[in-house]
């Protein structure tokens, strides 16, 4: 059973009920991440989602890690680019308790001055971890290369600089104006009690007052065409290409994933049989989408032997070349089809991926997206659609691309990608996958 409903502060609330388990998944979801700040104070959101844990005037923190582990559930939260979750993992009959924790580190968190101090220092080690991190290091100098100057490029985690710059007033002020119910979503699935759970949901969630301020839409990010390297002192070269990719909620969406599994998606992919398994040029390759308000991107990840990096970018381009002008057979389709079917019902095997997915798509699309709707759109990929997202995205080319390591010929690697741009205007017979 689903259900969205909406209280009349403006919070919508994500309903699916499953009667056959024993748990429930509740998060609650912010449209508000990175994308959201600017230079001055990247990396507040996350640093909010810390500071909520920190504790109440109701519980300190050991208090509300122990008041859900200590029923068996799970607590735990984190930010992306467009949004920031806090969910609870816990068995049916502690839907309550996970409704009063989450409630509780809203509205009551303390942010004590001292705890605020502290927790610099924790996130601070967290960008130091995350320096020490070649692919995660490679991540945000792609951002970079794909959407430079804008929001969407900044760092989720932000600078030892402005993490250092924090104070209460401003994260107060970034809480008011953010945190209000018509940019956030609650999301339950799981085992709870339909007649209930509405009047649950008001009792904690009903006096949370819409404050009027800022409502948050995402303005239209374009893909620029940009090559960065960053010399760090490691073995490997780690690499990431870029391709136009669609935004979040595209009604072709599911034809790329299904393109996207194709080339790059597993073991069985062009991708990783040319390079790795023919050639044997690297360990580890595949491709990715990410998909946000207003754009996306097709990524191509490998790390390799850096003396291999020419002859692997322009062996992944010309495999780009191929796949972009090749024909998706009757039989490859149906396949492929099938494989996404099951990899998305599997994923569905957890009350939290449900809750994950009945969350986001409500918060971006304002709908939630059904299993037999997903099923639906799948079966409906035919040749019309898969050309149709071929030419927007394999058939544009390779046009940024990011890499981190000890050395690399970047002009090198700049003329084998600008030379994309005609190569991928040329006719050619069709080439069957």
């Amino acid at each position: 059973m689903y259900n969205l409903i909406t209280l009349r502060n403006g919070l919508k609330i994500a309903l699916e009920k499953i009667d056959y388990v024993n748990s429930v998944s509740v998060g609650l979801w912010v449209k508000n991440g990175s994308r959201n700040e600017n230079n001055y104070n990247n990396g507040i959101s996350h640093f909010i989602e810390h500071m909520f844990f920190k504790g109440t005037y109701n519980r300190n923190a050991k208090q509300i890690a122990e008041s859900i582990e200590d029923v068996g559930g799970q607590l735990n939260a984190f930010t992306g680019k467009e949004s920031t979750c806090y969910y609870v993992k816990i068995l049916d009959s502690h839907i309550e308790l996970a409704l009063d924790v989450i409630a509780d580190m809203l509205f009551n968190s303390k942010f004590d001055k001292e705890d605020i101090e502290k927790e610099k220092g924790v996130i601070i080690e967290e960008i130091n971890m995350n320096e020490d991190s070649p692919e995660d290091v490679l991540m945000d100098l792609h951002s970079k290369a794909i959407w430079g100057d804008e929001a969407i490029a900044l760092p989720i985690l932000g600078s030892i600089d402005t993490v250092t710059s924090f104070t209460k007033e401003q994260i107060l002020e970034y809480i008011n104006a953010r945190y209000v119910p018509e940019n956030c979503v609650l999301s339950i699935a799981g085992k709870f009690d339909a007649n209930e759970i509405e009047s649950l949901v008001e009792k904690y969630f009903g006096n949370w007052k819409y404050n009027k301020n800022e409502v948050i839409n995402y303005t239209k990010s374009n893909i620029l065409h940009n090559h960065l390297f960053q010399e760090k002192k490691i073995e490997q070269l780690h690499l990431s290409l870029g391709l136009n990719g669609l935004e979040m909620g595209h009604e072709d969406a599911y034809a790329l994933i299904l393109l996207n599994n194709i080339l790059g998606g597993g073991a069985s992919s062009i991708l990783f049989q040319k390079i790795r398994e023919e050639k044997g040029r690297c360990y580890s390759i595949y491709s990715y989408l990410s998909s946000f308000s207003n754009t996306g991107i097709v990524s191509i990840y490998t790390g390799l032997n850096p003396k291999y990096s020419l002859e692997v970018v322009e062996l992944i381009k010309e495999e780009v070349i191929k796949f972009s002008k090749s024909t998706i057979s009757k039989e490859r389709l149906i396949k492929s089809k099938e494989q996404m079917k099951g990899n998305y019902i599997l994923g569905l095997e957890s009350t939290s991926s449900r809750m994950f997915n009945n969350g986001k798509s409500t918060l971006f699309l304002d709908r939630i997206n059904k299993p037999e709707d997903i099923i639906k759109k799948i079966d409906s990929i035919d040749m019309e659609k898969i050309q149709r997202v071929m030419e927007y995205t394999f058939k544009n080319g390779i046009l940024n691309s990011a890499y981190v390591g000890d050395k690399l010929d970047l002009n090198g690697v700049k003329s084998l990608l600008e030379e994309d741009i005609t190569l991928f205007k040329s006719d050619s017979n069709d080439i069957i996958v």
